[in-house]
């Protein structure tokens, strides 16, 4: 009885009757689906649908692993029967085949089935996987349980020999089973990423909103651990991305934990308890609290790093042991699948550990990144006004930008000095183990190399500081110049600033070079320094008499190459580091300037005081270290409710008295109170993109009657219902597609809208029309603002007598204030503002024979509003008419439109254009010969010593020991000379393809018409002549040189291991198909993730330089933590995609990392299991040591592919500007006109036509008109009547689109833009001013003598100024020329056209900025030297064109009147008459009267 059953036990533990069972087992399952789905076929026929809709149902992860235990028992049954087949096959053998060919096709139909979506039985509303299958993966897994124990106690218990083949069946089907088990039983809990995946194809149908991506959080937040180990929860985004092209909306938010709007508040707290506050901030404190602020994740990725490391020295330390065990040294039965196994597990620890440290190092960045953006962004809203001359806005988007960025990237090299401690330890205990003392040769060696690398890392610190300088005036110069690109462009000086800008690269071009060739240098010392070390250690072995034998040398190769990766990364880590202090400190040393003074204002509640304003011997200045004040003994009480005017001469401290008052101007001495809430309207108008409700309602509830009250009063209704949108209409950048006069009323709408108690209106009046200033003055000061204290900056007289009272200004002091008869009464700088009024409106009248004054008296008396009601009549008439042709006719669209991104696959022409940008790609095939030839000499050394040394002591060497160590030295000397070349080749390459881009991108801007500037953001631009440039000048040649390094040394590592052993490439092949298949299905998703940051970088960019061009405003309104607010949104847009593209990285390279793993697994099972003898024990070595590196390396190819598709976006991006449509031609040769050309200036207009854009609406709508040469003509009409327009088309700014212009006989259209701007002088409505010296500013193209621009000077009245100034014509101008007050910047632009002396002279709201005297002035020096010029005026002054000899009335794109103004006069229903009606009887003070009623 007990022979019976010992006989049964025996027999089931034979592996025969195992895999019998296994087949049987298989079979089965095999003939149940196919019955099953035969039955459904005759039964069910064709409404097979309700199988159909569970399909998504099982995840993808079920499907890749049947078809992956289908693909394993494939190459398993192959290889076993290539290995079986030279020894004929035993019964069991083919028992085993047959079970491994079932387990295929069994596994094979199972994955049929998951992807066709048929699963053989269940009820259509279930969810889960049927019973029966259920069942039969419980039992399967079971039955590989009990054979995995059967092979264990077979192995170890009795001692018997067994194929691994069977022993690795076993573990895979056991895991297999497993991992079933596991998804059948809990596949609802995986069913809700395929929902996911569905909202985010779909959108949801109960998310209201359709940014879905806005209502999804990410799945990172709460998946499981498995979804976090193997980075399964980005699995649904990057599937999304491969089905359709990923949009901002497909992209999950983030974690509240990586979101700055939630950490942002923490680290304040942090700074200000260690600080104080953001002043005291050193660069040590800031590196404190940013380390401070991740301390968790840094020691989390600390450990990860830790097992990295140990993890990744286990293959180098049993090398040794397992060339011997090859070489028939075992010391124990199954040695080698313990040491396949270590060499297994050790792998899968390396792969699991680096995937999730990478990916915690980045998080880490993004968010110091989003810390460091914020808290920049923060700093620039409270900065003084001193600080900013200090720092332009190019300079401080650089810090946001650049250095931010580069801190964020410094967290991926966070470990790395500790890391090379302890990894240069490892390395010396494993060499110490193989050779001895030797192992001390080594460290020397290492040390030597890393001290070799202290003077070029300072070298690249130093060149680097230079670069990120010389960069930082290059973006501060572009930034000034696409600012004032409609002023180059209308002078004709756009090519001498492209020049200018051209210079300035050329300087940052010599540190780039010096900085790239001292990278090339680095590269060599590093590339070379594993070789050095080899060298020095084998020749120390040899002098102390060591015995060097093959394990023992593969084992030290294979140290020195893992030694390798510390080595080679330290030059970058340290460059790094430096790269990053710079950095810091700029960062730190920024956030340390001084901010406004807190203590300038005192601000009192609502109230509180009777006083709205009180200053009490103020005196002020912008600059606290001159001596003089630019305010001096400011005495000053304004009660509420009261309207105080302020009026002086240009320069005298008006808008600083002003800036005062709201807390902008450092205080000297004495007391400002303020009681109340206040609303500002700077002078020149600051508007922000974005609709124009957003702009009136700047972050207030929408009341609709308050709104459209406001709009009433703006007269702002009109306008918008021309715009195509209303008022949701998009306005370009600055209000680039709106007129001056519309930019004004619409800060002065948002004024309003406010509701403050204090309004200080900074004369915004002068940019509008003379009917609309009157409309605004009686509606909104007048009218809404009756209750409120408004203090009010003018140069217009007529405004003056409606004042409670008036304050005159001279050199930065009150000299006289009273209501405006007691100051007629007192006499001096009062009267000498009026009385050029008075002289003006003298002018007028005796233009008129003193009619004028009759009409204007009866007018008075109260009908005025009938003349006024006509005008409106006949405009709003006019506007209807306009309206209803535009709904038919016009195409319409948004002047700014989004951002374009390519879509899709970088086409495989931007790589060709880059490479073959430079020298035509000639160096490109010697940067690739000298890579192969540097790979062919290091396998060849390494093939050399593996061969040439003996694998134990008792075995002969081959050759002598000087040999050996002769031609290895030789070899390395070459293969060290290989990289030199490579990474000179390559420097050269990269720098001179990053010029040619440069060159090309500046001089398409430079050329391209004015509307590219107008529907384009400066910010797109600039972000590609910064942040794109950048990656062209450093980041890109590398990544494809890396790129291009890496295949050559995968290429390497496949031919060696399969010249040991071809059987490998039966899993070669099929893990290199699925890596590209993985590598394939990745990539659409990353590629748009990362053009997405690219489009999600420009808002915040272009927010923050809005932001510090309208900080007086925003701080005037209290609006301070609404705008950061926005920020800070726009900072987590930014990093939305940026994280998902970090998981999606890692998702791939865990993938490929197992699938490096299986392969090098299979290796050394394939190795050991090959009788002893068939192979070399040191060449099988050599493979082992090489595929140790095969999952690094697969790893780094994927990810430099993956890398350099993300970063040559930056190229196709430059690309992109360099096929700009081009402006006409500067010159035409074979059509020049005379050098005296034009000699009479007369212009003749035929039937112009003109719109801005091809979907914009007709603003001149057929004009036809003379302006005869040597004559005035003014050109009057509402705001928005095309009077800006007729002067661009003039310029050639824009195109006519139909009609034309013709000067002195001259189609404008037939010569070059150059010869036409060039012979032309305008003075522009906005006065610009640029960085620089005066002698610049007024003479950029260095045309002029000295003497001329002093001779200019003094005809403008700005001589005397210059003159009191230190460096006189080479006194330096600030930014956008803030040290100089608006009249003053005009008066330079008069100064310009003094100095051309052109023919036709065009004068556009010249004087708009002035005082009347002034203006006076200004009229008389033209009227002077312009006698027998044609002048054309557009003024809103109506005195400025009353001395003209003809006016043009424009009325809707339309000339309504063309006539001498006398001849306009005498009729009376002209509407000129009525217009200089409406305007001298405002000047006659009816503001008054209203005012008192």
């Amino acid at each position: 009885m007990f022979s019976v059953n010992s006989a049964t036990v025996s027999f089931l533990l034979q592996p025969l009757f195992l895999h019998a069972f296994s087949s049987f087992l298989h079979l089965l399952l095999v003939v149940v689906i196919l019955v099953l789905w035969i039955w459904k076929k005759v039964r069910v026929g064709a409404s097979a649908t309700g199988y159909e809709s569970n399909k998504t149902n099982y995840n993808k992860k079920a499907l890749f692993c049947s078809v992956f235990a289908s693909a394993f028992n494939l190459i398993l049954c192959l290889f076993n029967y290539f290995y079986w087949y030279r020894s004929g096959w035993s019964e069991e053998e083919l028992v085993t085949l047959l079970d491994l060919a079932l387990k295929a096709l069994a596994w094979g139909v199972v994955g049929v089935c998951l992807q066709k979506g048929f699963f053989f039985f269940f009820s259509s509303g279930d969810s889960r996987f049927p019973l029966l299958f259920r069942t039969w993966c419980v039992f399967y897994l079971l039955v590989f349980c009990y054979c995995f124990v059967v092979d264990i106690v077979l192995v170890y218990e009795k001692h018997e020999a067994l194929p691994a083949q069977y022993l690795v069946s076993d573990v895979v089907s056991a895991c297999v089973g497993l991992f079933f088990c596991y998804f059948v039983c809990f596949v609802r809990s995986e069913c809700e990423f395929s929902t996911l995946e569905e909202t985010l194809l779909n959108g949801d149908a109960h998310v209201s909103d359709n940014k879905k991506g806005a209502e999804t959080v990410t799945p990172y937040s709460n998946a499981g651990i498995f979804s976090i180990l193997t980075f399964s929860w980005v699995g649904p985004l990057i599937a999304v991305g491969n089905k359709k092209t990923l949009d901002l909306e497909d992209v999950p938010q983030l974690d509240s934990s990586d979101s700055v709007v939630r950490a942002f508040p923490k680290f304040r707290e942090k700074v200000e308890a260690d600080c104080g506050a953001v002043n005291n901030l050193t660069t040590i404190k800031l590196v404190k609290l940013l380390i401070i602020s991740e301390w968790k994740e840094i020691l989390f990725t600390a450990v990860l790093a830790l097992l990295n490391t140990l993890a990744s020295y286990v293959g180098p330390y049993l090398i040794d042991a397992f060339v011997q065990y090859l070489d028939g040294q075992r010391l124990y039965e199954n040695q080698g699948y313990v040491l396949v196994s270590t060499f297994f597990l050790a792998k899968l620890v390396e792969c699991l550990t680096q995937r999730h440290w990478f990916f915690r190092l980045q998080q880490i960045g993004l968010r110091m990144r989003a810390l460091l953006v914020t808290m920049i962004y923060n700093k620039s809203l409270t900065l003084s006004c001193q600080s900013k001359q200090g720092h332009t806005s190019g300079e401080v988007i650089n810090f946001m930008s650049v250095d931010a960025d580069r801190i964020g990237v410094f967290s991926w090299y966070i470990h790395d000095l500790w890391m090379v401690a302890l990894q240069i330890s490892l390395a010396l205990l494993i060499l110490y183990k193989s050779l001895g003392l030797a192992s001390i040769a080594a460290f020397v060696a290492t040390i030597v190399v890393m001290l070799a690398n202290v003077p070029l890392g300072s070298l690249q610190e130093k060149y680097q500081d230079k670069l990120m300088d010389s960069k930082d005036i290059r973006m501060k110069a572009t930034s000034e110049i696409l600012r004032n690109m409609r002023i180059l462009k209308l002078q004709g000086w756009e090519m001498k600033f492209l020049a200018k800008i051209t210079e300035l690269r050329k300087t940052e071009q010599g540190w780039l070079k010096k900085f790239v060739y001292t990278s090339a240098m680095t590269t060599f010392v590093f590339w070379g320094a594993p070789t050095f070390v080899s060298v020095a250690t084998f020749g120390t072995c040899m002098l102390m008499g060591i015995p060097l034998e093959s394990g023992k040398i593969l084992s030290a190769l294979a140290t020195f190459r893992i030694l390798q990766e510390p080595i080679y990364n330290l030059p970058d880590t340290i460059s790094m580091i430096a790269q990053t202090k710079v950095s810091v400190d700029r960062i730190s040393s920024f956030l340390r300037l001084d901010d406004l003074q807190s203590d300038v204002v005192e601000r009192l509640p609502r109230g509180s005081s009777d006083k709205a304003i009180e200053v009490v011997d103020g005196n002020f200045s912008w600059d606290l270290s001159s001596p003089n004040a630019t305010l001096k003994n400011i005495n000053l009480t304004v009660l509420h409710g009261m309207r105080v005017a302020v009026c002086g001469t240009v320069g005298s401290g008006k808008s600083t008295l002003l800036s005062c008052i709201l807390g902008e101007v450092p205080k000297k001495s004495g007391i400002l109170k303020v009681c109340g809430t206040k609303a500002y309207v700077a002078q020149s108008p600051w508007i922000q993109s974005g609709k124009i409700e957003d702009n009136i309602l700047f972050g207030q509830e929408m009341d609709r009657e308050r709104y459209e009250k406001v709009l009433e009063s703006c007269s702002l209704k009109k306008d918008l219902e021309v715009l195509s949108f209303g008022d949701q209409t998009v306005i370009g950048e600055r209000g680039i597609n709106l007129s001056g006069g519309q930019k004004q009323r619409i800060q002065i709408a948002r004024a309003l809208y406010q509701d403050a108690d204090i309004y200080l209106f900074d004369d915004p009046f002068s940019a509008v029309d003379a009917h609309t200033g009157s409309h605004l003055f009686k509606e909104c000061l007048l009218g809404q603002l009756s209750s409120k204290t408004v203090v009010y900056v003018t140069h217009q007289v007529e405004f003056l007598p409606a004042a409670d009272l008036i304050l005159v200004m001279k050199d930065g002091k009150i000299t006289q204030c009273g209501k405006y008869n007691d100051l007629l009464n007192s006499g001096t700088d009062f009267m000498e503002l009026v009385g050029a009024h008075k002289k003006a409106l003298s002018t007028l009248e005796s233009l008129d024979g003193g009619t004028t004054s009759d009409e204007i008296r009866t007018m008075e008396d109260g009908s005025v509003s009938s003349a006024n009601g006509s005008i409106k009549e006949k405009e709003a008439n006019g506007y209807e008419q306009n309206g209803k042709t535009d709904e038919k006719d016009e195409p319409k669209g948004q002047l700014v439109q989004e951002e374009e991104r390519e879509k899709g696959r970088v086409g495989f022409s931007i790589y060709w254009r880059y490479i073959t940008t430079a020298y035509g790609g000639a160096l490109v095939p010697f940067i690739l010969l000298s890579q192969i030839l540097f790979q062919v000499l290091q396998i060849g050394s390494n093939y050399w010593m593996a061969w040439a040394t003996p694998v134990s002591q008792d075995v002969e060497p081959p050759v002598e020991g000087t040999t050996l160590l002769a031609v290895y030295v030789a070899l390395a000397i070459g293969s060290a000379f290989c990289i030199l070349s490579r990474a000179m080749f390559l420097a050269t390459a990269g720098y001179k393809t990053a010029t040619i881009l440069f060159n090309k991108m500046h001089f398409c801007i430079f050329r391209s018409p004015m509307s590219f500037f107008d529907s384009t953001p400066s910010g797109r631009i600039l972000n590609r002549a910064s942040t794109d440039q950048s990656a062209v000048d450093t980041d890109i040649p590398y990544q494809i040189g890396s790129f291009a390094f890496s295949m050559i040394q995968l290429v390497g590592i496949i031919a060696v291991m399969s010249q040991v052993a071809w059987q490998v490439f039966i899993v070669f092949i099929p893990m290199i198909a699925a890596s590209i298949w993985y590598q394939q299905y990745y990539i659409p998703s990353a590629r748009e993730l990362s053009r997405l940051v690219g489009v999600c970088k420009a808002p915040i960019i272009q927010h923050f330089a809005e932001t510090i061009s309208g900080t007086s405003t925003i701080r005037s309104f209290d609006q301070q933590s609404r705008f950061q607010e926005t920020n800070m949104k726009l900072t987590d847009g930014y990093s939305r995609p940026k994280f998902n593209i970090a998981g999606a990285m890692e998702w791939l390279c865990f993938r490929l990392d197992m699938l490096s793993s299986i392969t090098f697994a299979f290796s050394l099972i394939f190795l050991i299991s090959i009788p002893q003898g068939v192979i070399d024990p040191g060449i099988a070595g050599l493979a082992v040591t090489y595929g140790l590196n095969l999952n690094m390396i697969q790893a780094w190819v994927i990810w430099n592919l993956c890398n350099l598709e993300n970063k040559i976006i930056s190229v196709e991006r430059i690309l992109q500007y360099t096929s700009i449509p081009s402006e006409p031609p500067l010159v035409i040769e074979e059509n020049r006109p005379a050098p005296s050309w034009p000699s009479y200036g007369e212009v003749d207009i035929h039937n112009l036509q003109v719109r801005y854009a091809p979907h914009l609406p007709f603003v001149l709508r057929g004009l036809t008109c003379t302006f005869r040469g040597g004559l005035k003509t003014g050109i009057v009409g509402r705001t928005g009547s095309g009077k800006s327009t007729l002067i661009q088309t003039l310029f050639r700014i824009v195109e006519p689109t139909t009609g034309e212009v013709m000067i002195d006989g001259i189609n404008i259209s037939s010569i070059g833009l150059h010869d036409l701007r060039s012979r032309l002088s305008i003075i522009p409505q906005d006065p610009t001013m640029f960085e620089g010296t005066v002698r610049n500013n007024l003479d950029p193209l260095e045309e002029y003598t000295d003497e001329q621009i002093w001779e200019a000077l003094d005809k403008c009245q700005l001589g005397d100024e210059v003159r009191q100034k230190e460096g006189k014509l080479d006194s330096p101008g600030y930014e956008n020329g803030e040290n100089w007050s608006m009249g003053q910047r005009q008066l330079v632009c008069l100064g310009r056209v003094l100095l051309k002396k052109s023919k036709v002279l065009v004068l556009d709201e010249a004087t708009a900025s002035v005082d009347t005297a002034t203006d006076n002035l200004i009229q008389q020096t033209l009227r002077l030297h312009f006698a027998d010029s044609t002048v054309i005026t557009i003024a809103h002054r109506i005195t400025s064109v009353l001395d003209s000899d003809m006016v043009l009335l424009l009325h809707q794109g339309l000339i309504e009147e063309y006539d001498s103004p006398s001849k306009l006069l005498e009729d009376r229903s002209s509407s000129f008459a009525q217009l200089v009606a409406e305007y001298t009887m405002r000047s006659k003070s009816t503001f008054e009267k209203s005012a008192d009623h």
